[in-house]
């Protein structure tokens, strides 16, 4: 009898992970996920059976009798944890993009089991030692770099602690873990709460017919037919601000953004922010740093703190400094036209654009009918990459996706290979959290035998149906950056996945996505896609002159908003003592006025409650990277410019030296064989108008 009842048992629990799509390989083209097969709740066993078996490995590993070496360790440790990786990979893609109450109640419950299991792998003791006792002698350069790179993590994670700290640290770390995602989880529900709901279509005076539709479909689909949901996006500004006429439906929509997160009810984030904030100096300190930024940039390109806020330094004045001439232009504007209020932040996206318009006679409405998102990204973005790279799609109906809205496409190299599968998800939805990113589903790797499997994921407003999806010229870049970010991991040529395409520091990573925006103005790539989604006409050329004179416009604010969000960061994780942590708003108010950002109408891109990088994301003590990246591709673009500009020799060049070394190399020698020199600065701050 109790032999049958455990035959059973084997039998369903055999049943069970032959149904559950994360326990075996994807059968569709390079593992692409079985989004038609996967259910929420296959990731729960998924997770359990995954933890389990990963465990086991590593405890082989650890405790193999043998000699340590690169094949019995390292290699080991890149083959482990398959089931856990897979299922992992998909669920947190999907709690980004397309979440529900289910999968956000299990990344609760995961997140600090997950951050457990990582220590128990990197504070494993002989692990560590196995690790350090490795011989290099004999070993490729790539594989070097593999065990540089296991070492210096091994020894950031902690594992030449004690035991006692070690265990402080865990219990840190899984504290982090729960709080990070409770932080996201509520945010995810202050920016849906937080729409502004408007019931009088006059209060809506200057948005076009189309967008009217589009906040009248979305107040529907929220309950509130007959009104319109001025929905929210991530930033700070949000992008109805330069059309509405209203200035108290602005003054209204841009304090829906602004107080999102701190209306102290239960999606009221500062709580959350000033633990997260003492529990990262604490682990710094456990760790034997003074704060978390020192502890967090021993990896990056910067390497240090004071390295980051010197660049943000001098990028810093002069961006003020532009900010406050092109608020006098705002607020004599203002006042030629009868008003007797000083500009305030919701005022300035709506008159700047006017004086954009009478600066260089630029409307954004006259732009954004030749930018349909769709026609932007096939005769933009991947003609773009055709040229340059020598890459072309083709449009897969055959592979499931995630959400009706995502569509796929197959990439092709220049030999006309078949290089990748890449998803895109181009429109909001209460789901999805805000911004823009890229992920991989698959990462490519030679000793797995895997491609790459890649999403880019927007937040541009869905039309009303059967209308075209007009996007405004800075979302055209998004498009563009995004993607800059996939070629990234779709010309990953590594053998080992653990340093595998954009598996590379934060201050690095960016670099590929901001100098894939430079083709958008490029003329041959730009004559193809900005084309009138009615008339099919391209657009004029007088536009064109008008969109590139007007480049540089507004570049004070831009460059102030993104680099004293940037030292808003810097400054939280730079905290060396528990004193310094005060309440959430008094810590940002002191922290722009001790760095000079003095222009109250000029706010930081993001404000310190809904700033989803540094407190649920990745980019704690990291947000400087942007800025970091962009000197790099701002010098690299002078270069490939000097050099005959967009040839496919020039595409060649950077995708040997820049798009295709993963982590495998140093990167700041990488740049130096790519550009013969250093990074300068200087291009930058030409680029943004801020020196000739």
């Amino acid at each position: 009898m109790i032999h049958a009842q455990q035959k059973k048992t084997t039998v369903a629990k055999q049943k069970t992970m032959a149904d559950n799509p994360f326990f075996h390989k994807s059968s569709l083209q390079y593992q692409a996920p079985e989004f038609d097969k996967i259910k929420d709740e296959h990731f729960k066993p998924a997770f359990d059976f995954g933890l389990k078996q990963h465990t086991q490995e590593i405890e082989k590993i650890a405790n193999n009798p043998e000699k340590p070496t690169f094949e019995n360790t390292i290699v080991a440790m890149e083959k482990s944890g398959e089931v856990l990786n897979r299922a992992t990979i998909v669920f947190y893609n999907l709690t980004s993009s397309n979440t529900n109450t289910t999968l956000q109640k299990l990344e609760e419950e995961y997140a600090p089991i997950f951050a457990s299991h990582s220590d128990n792998i990197y504070l494993n003791d002989k692990l560590y030692q196995r690790i350090k006792n490795i011989s290099d002698n004999g070993l490729d350069a790539e594989s070097k770099r593999l065990l540089q790179y296991y070492r210096q993590n091994f020894d950031i994670a902690g594992a030449a602690l004690s035991s006692q700290q070690k265990n402080e640290l865990k219990e840190v770390n899984q504290q982090l873990a729960k709080l990070e995602t409770q932080f996201s989880n509520k945010l995810l529900e202050a920016r849906k709460q937080g729409g502004l709901l408007i019931s009088d279509v006059k209060e809506l005076d200057g948005l076009s017919a189309d967008e009217i539709a589009a906040v009248a479909a979305d107040a529907k689909i929220a309950g509130h037919d007959g009104q319109y949901l001025l929905a929210l996006q991530n930033t700070t500004q949000q992008p109805l601000l330069q059309n509405l006429k209203n200035r108290a439906t602005r003054e209204k929509l841009f304090k829906a953004s602004w107080l999102r997160a701190e209306k102290g009810d239960k999606n009221d984030t500062r709580e959350t922010i000033q633990q997260l904030v003492k529990l990262r100096l604490k682990k710094a300190q456990i760790l034997g740093k003074k704060s978390f930024a020192e502890w967090r940039l021993q990896d990056q390109m910067a390497k240090k703190p004071e390295a980051a806020m010197n660049l943000m330094k001098q990028i810093a004045q002069p961006a003020v400094e532009t900010a406050k001439r092109e608020q006098a232009e705002i607020q004599e504007l203002i006042k030629s036209q009868g008003g007797n209020f000083e500009v305030q932040p919701w005022d300035w996206n709506f008159y700047s654009e006017q004086v954009r318009k009478a600066k260089y006679d630029l409307d954004e409405n006259q732009i954004k009918p030749y930018f349909e998102v769709t026609t932007v990204l096939e005769k933009g973005v991947f003609y773009a990459a055709e040229k340059f790279y020598g890459l072309t799609f083709k449009k897969r109906t055959d592979l499931p996706v995630y959400h009706p809205d995502v569509v796929a496409y197959e990439v092709f190299d220049k030999d006309g290979k078949s290089l990748a599968i890449y998803y895109l998800d181009f429109f909001t939805r209460s789901s999805k959290s805000g911004g823009a990113w890229m992920n991989n589903f698959v990462t490519q790797s030679y000793l797995l035998g895997t491609k790459p499997v890649i999403v880019n994921v927007y937040n541009f407003q869905k039309p009303a149906a059967g209308k075209p999806s007009l996007i405004s010229f800075d979302d055209v870049t998004t498009v563009f950056h995004e993607f800059g970010h996939s070629i990234h991991g779709m010309f990953a040529s590594q053998k080992y996945p653990s340093i595998s395409g954009t598996a590379t520091p934060r201050d690095f990573v960016e670099f590929p996505s901001q100098i894939n925006e430079h083709f958008a103005l490029e003329p041959e790539v730009l004559n193809n896609y900005a084309v009138h989604y009615e008339t099919k006409q391209p657009i004029p050329q007088d536009l064109v002159e008008k969109i590139k004179k007007a480049s540089k416009f507004n570049q004070g604010y831009a460059t102030t908003e993104l680099v004293s969000a940037a030292m808003n960061d810097m400054m939280w994780h730079s905290v060396t003592d528990e004193s310094q942590n005060i309440p959430v708003l008094d810590f940002e108010k002191k922290a722009l006025a001790d760095n000079g950002f003095t222009v109250a109408a000029v706010p930081p891109r993001y404000h310190a409650p809904y700033f989803a990088h540094i407190w649920g994301g990745g980019y704690s003590a990291g947000y400087y990277a942007y800025l970091w990246s962009e000197t790099l591709d701002n010098d690299a673009w002078e270069w490939i410019k000097s050099h005959g500009g967009m040839t496919r020799e020039n595409g060649d060049r950077f995708r040997k030296y820049i798009l295709s070394v993963g982590n495998s190399v140093d990167l700041n020698q990488a740049f130096r064989d790519f550009a013969g020199h250093d990074p300068d600065i200087k291009p930058l701050l030409r680029n943004r108008g801020f020196i000739k």
